[in-house]
């Protein structure tokens, strides 16, 4: 029997996972190595007390690329997990008594805008149709370009869907020029705080994220968000794939310009090619010496990071009121808020915040009578992160959370978890404790990432630093990506 080409995938995010299992249905035997005591990177799960939680990704956006992710291997998410799309999908608070809850559907939805801001309506249709345009063009012709070329792009097809994706317009000025009600306003700018720029910074392009959110819907998985993880573990197993856990990868052995081997705590690893999901700038600068990096020190300092976040998980002992699944809290000034991130990096004076409820929908992750909480400020990356700077902002989401929803929490805490810049580093290597990968400006879009070709002929790189950008789906898509490129590299030897 000829012998199968051998891949070891640094690191089990969903990229990892995506490539890993891709790879092995196309004939290649694969190992995954991961740091950590389980599958999903920073989706990973803590459980205390007859609580679980999941301690990542708590959005579940953009259905599509996941169905179409399953479809590769014959099966639907149904085959794994119960979607429930959320209804109202989130709530708004603006002050005391000021919320908006945003509904799931297209015509509740405009009749929301129309209270608001009288004729704003037909406005939001207009945007949400160029949204979904953005959307589709980028799904169908952008995400998965391995970007190793500007050439990649150079396409008439293209050259007028760029226009039309208005690349070079911002994404404050594309909802100012249609809106005049600062609530919609910031309503339709929220996703972008989470992209890594101010919206004055951020390319309109990303309006594609409103029609994710408000046409495409929030879901939730039954059981939590790493179903999804057990569901990626369980596609890639029932194709061949091996996983060694609780092993950390200390350098990549280079001789002739191939990754020969890769040197972990419990040992070498030899294989035909190697798939870096682990984080970019940890394996560029920490396990390849320096011939083989791809960035100098300098270049990588140059980045513009997406934010990092301050998160509690919290086990309360009474069920809330007036809370939904998801809900975000916008009394304080944006615009302040994202400038301590973005541009003057500091702790926030006034920090806006997100409290996720998801026992509010699902009674499987908290005991009886109890509710399942956590909250999450972003904030600028590589901030001093110390016990005494948490529990000093724990006190003020606390405050702030009783003066707005009537909830106050503090006797009835059965424990809390906080976990913050140090632990990104920690766990998964962040670079300067970054929790949402490289902002999405204009300047780190497509071939302007970091690149996922290596210096080294037998290495290539994925996740969330490089194509197509941060989060989940993204994720996904960048391990499809990258098990293609390797398999044509393969063949091709």
């Amino acid at each position: 029997m000829e012998k199968k080409p051998t891949v070891t995938v640094i690191g089990a995010g969903f990229a990892g996972l995506a490539a890993a299992a891709l790879l092995a249905k196309d004939g290649f035997e694969v190992t995954v190595i991961e740091k950590n005591e389980m599958a999903g990177g920073r989706a990973r799960t803590w459980q205390k007390d007859g609580f679980l939680f999941d301690m990542g990704p708590s959005w579940y956006w953009m259905p599509d690329v996941f169905e179409n992710y399953y479809a590769l291997f014959g099966k639907t998410a149904s085959d794994f997990y119960t979607l429930k799309r959320l209804n109202p999908s989130y709530r708004v608070y603006f002050g005391k008594n000021d919320t908006i809850d945003v509904p799931a559907t297209l015509d509740d939805l405009y009749a929301l805008f129309e209270k608001l801001e009288p004729g704003s309506s037909k406005n939001l249709k207009h945007f949400l149709d160029q949204a979904k345009y953005k959307y589709d063009v980028g799904m169908k012709e952008y995400v998965f370009k391995p970007s190793h070329s500007v050439m990649e792009y150079f396409d008439p097809r293209l050259a007028m869907s760029g226009i039309k994706l208005q690349l070079l317009g911002n994404m404050r000025k594309h909802v100012q020029h249609l809106f005049k009600n600062e609530r919609l306003r910031k309503l339709l700018e929220f996703p972008v705080l989470f992209l890594g720029a101010t919206p004055q910074n951020t390319p309109a392009l990303y309006s594609l994220m409103n029609y994710a959110d408000l046409v495409l819907g929030t879901w939730y998985p039954i059981g939590g968000m790493h179903k999804i993880v057990a569901a990626m573990q369980h596609i890639a197993e029932s194709q061949g794939v091996k996983f060694i856990f609780g092993t950390e990868v200390t350098k990549i052995e280079v001789k002739n310009n191939l990754a020969e081997y890769v040197i972990t705590s419990k040992g070498s690893f030899k294989s035909d090619f190697v798939v870096g999901n682990a984080d970019y700038h940890h394996i560029d600068q920490h396990l390849f010496d320096k011939p083989y990096r791809n960035y100098s020190k300098k270049y990588w300092e140059k980045r513009t990071m997406a934010p990092s976040c301050l998160l509690f998980y919290i086990g309360l002992n009474k069920k809330l009121d007036n809370i939904l699944h998801h809900n975000l809290f916008f009394d304080e000034n944006f615009d302040q808020h994202a400038e301590e991130i973005y541009s003057h990096p500091q702790w926030p004076s006034k920090p806006l915040f997100y409290v996720c409820c998801p026992s509010v929908t699902d009674k499987s992750i908290a005991p009886e009578g109890c509710e399942n909480l956590f909250f999450l400020i972003p904030v600028a990356p590589d901030l001093k992160d110390n016990e005494s700077k948490r529990e000093e902002y724990f006190n003020l989401l606390v405050e702030r959370f009783k003066k707005l929803t009537g909830n106050d929490i503090n006797e009835h805490i059965l424990f809390k978890r906080s976990y913050a810049m140090n632990d990104f580093v920690a766990d998964y290597h962040a670079f300067k404790g970054n929790a949402y990968g490289l902002a999405n400006t204009l300047k780190q879009t497509a071939f302007l990432k970091p690149r996922m070709k290596s210096k080294v002929t037998n290495f290539l790189y994925t996740g969330q630093l490089t194509v197509p950008g941060p989060g989940v789906p993204p994720a996904i898509i960048s391990g499809q990506v990258a098990a293609k490129e390797i398999k044509k590299k393969l063949k091709k030897a």
